[in-house]
């Protein structure tokens, strides 16, 4: 039987089912924003979901990611009976492999019309290198993306290279005078995690910097036809 009432911990994965179905999204997190009209039972935040709220809202089917929700709740939840579902996102095509398992067998819907364009729209092998970047998420300490990360896969599949490739983590920690120096052509400073605009962060490198949507290189769902609209120019 289809899914009737579904819980969303993943920003990136509620706005995919508010695409879809959204009559059956009745509850997400309070980083859930997309779409902006969403209006649900809101159960904290990603790392902090209220579980009391989330059981009451009797769900089908709690969905969650291994890098955004912890390990704790998914286990408290599932020992009260709940169905949990968690995916593990690192690159594009996981993605789409993601979304696959989750409409064709744990939602048991129809795959959406967007699941396609975005899936054909990211087809096709590696484009040449057009620019080399780095990509800080926070600062005070100041991190940035590493390896084995969607946002690192994303932006290489538009010509865009991540000099942080082939670091020992996946969101090392790096002083300003590193990333100035990483040989990076351009420092992208997306709104999220950490809000960068243009008056806080480009004026702490002398690297050219250009501010970009955190969603747009780092969520996965309907946002990844906009990213390669936006992105691949």
């Amino acid at each position: 039987m289809p899914a009737r009432r579904v819980v969303s911990l993943v920003p990136s994965i509620t706005e995919a089912l508010a695409a879809t179905r959204p009559e059956a999204l009745v509850g997400a997190t309070d980083w859930c924003t997309h779409p902006a009209s969403l209006d649900v039972t809101r159960v904290r935040g990603t790392k902090n979901p209220n579980l009391d709220v989330i059981r009451a809202l009797r769900p089908d089917v709690v969905v969650a990611n291994k890098e955004e929700n912890r390990e704790l709740d998914v286990r408290r939840l599932r020992d009260s009976g709940v169905t949990v579902w968690v995916s593990e996102i690192e690159t594009v095509p996981a993605s789409f492999a993601a979304y696959d398992e989750l409409f064709d067998d744990v939602l048991r819907w129809d795959r959406p019309d967007w699941l396609e364009q975005a899936r054909s729209l990211w087809a096709g092998g590696l484009p040449p290198v057009r620019e080399r970047v780095a990509v800080p998420i926070w600062r005070d300490p100041w991190m940035v993306v590493g390896p084995r990360t969607f946002t690192g896969d994303l932006l290489r599949r538009v010509g865009l290279a991540n000099v942080y490739a082939d670091a020992a983590e996946r969101y090392p920690h790096a002083e300003v005078t590193d990333i100035d120096g990483s040989g990076a052509d351009v420092i992208l400073l997306p709104d999220e995690p950490y809000v960068f605009t243009a008056d806080d962060g480009p004026e702490a490198f002398t690297t050219p910097t250009r501010l970009v949507s955190g969603r747009l290189i780092t969520w996965y769902g309907p946002s990844l036809i906009e990213a390669h609209h936006q992105l691949s120019c």
